[in-house]
């Protein structure tokens, strides 16, 4: 039989331009993601790993259909939704009037906006602040309302990009538990996360990105190992130490004619599939 995909990369990148100093001086362009290449089954779960400023949010809304890359191609096969905090919800609004701005966007009808509302109220748990600003939310509050909307629409592909990094752990762990019994259903989740433990128990492989590329992607112990080992080495840098870390891997995204300078043993012998 034919493997299916929900997501293909083929030579996939994101540029950004950098603000300069002052309005008139035009910013260097680099890439927050360069040159990705991977496919993930349908029903698979991928962890996704990487240091702060890697790109993993970036990979989120582009996988989300929130914007495309600028260069290569990510297909995505099947219904999305993004699960981050604060994304997709009108801090004007209140919680009741996103789930009918939702609704409304993707054309649903008013029968399946109320079946969404009654799934919210049930899951989020936040009571009479359905019905107050979102900018009054906690957010944990937010969290918790982007989290119970998003599972509520039922798409076949979720992105979960941190969402359970704020708010209480019951209700972490009650989002965890649903994404298991969804997980089992055979629905395809992307889990961006840096709990390496949670990583581990839910999913199925994993996939480090660092500096905007792709460093390794597979099995989930391996990739897991490696990427701990070099939070470890990282952490253990002195603050120049790191400092000159950070300027390598950034200099290796800007676009420009510049030699390759990042590369060391932790990235020498990285196994991709």
């Amino acid at each position: 039989m034919e493997t299916e995909y929900a997501i293909v990369a083929r030579h996939a990148s994101k540029i950004y331009e950098l603000r300069g100093k002052n309005k008139n001086e035009q910013g260097q362009k680099f890439y927050a993601l360069k040159d990705l290449n991977f496919a993930i089954e349908k029903g698979e779960v991928v962890g996704v790993l990487g240091t702060n400023g890697s790109g993993k949010s970036t990979i989120s809304i582009i996988l989300a259909g929130i914007c495309d890359p600028d260069e290569g191609e990510i297909t995505v096969n099947g219904t999305q939704a993004l699960i981050a905090i604060n994304t997709g919800l009108n801090q004007q609004l209140t919680g009741m009037e996103n789930i009918e701005l939702k609704g409304a966007l993707l054309g649903l009808s008013k029968r399946r906006i109320n079946e969404i509302k009654a799934g919210v109220i049930e899951f989020a748990e936040i009571g009479d602040f359905l019905y107050q600003p979102v900018k009054t939310y906690s957010s944990g509050m937010k969290s918790r309302l982007g989290f119970s909307i998003n599972l509520c629409l039922n798409p076949d592909i979720m992105i979960v990009d941190e969402a359970l990094s704020v708010g209480d752990k019951g209700f972490a762990a009650k989002c965890l538990n649903k994404m298991k019994e969804l997980r089992d259903e055979g629905k395809t989740i992307v889990f961006i996360s840096h709990n390496l433990s949670q990583v581990r128990d839910f999913c199925d492989s994993a996939m480090w990105i660092e500096g905007g590329m792709l460093r390794e992607y597979g099995d989930i112990d391996e990739v897991c190992n490696d990427y701990a080992e070099y939070v470890d080495y990282y952490n253990g840098l002195k603050k120049k130490e790191k400092d000159a870390e950070r300027d390598r891997k950034f200099a290796k995204r800007i676009i420009k004619n510049s030699k390759r300078t990042f590369g060391d043993k932790f990235f020498s012998a990285i196994r991709t599939r």
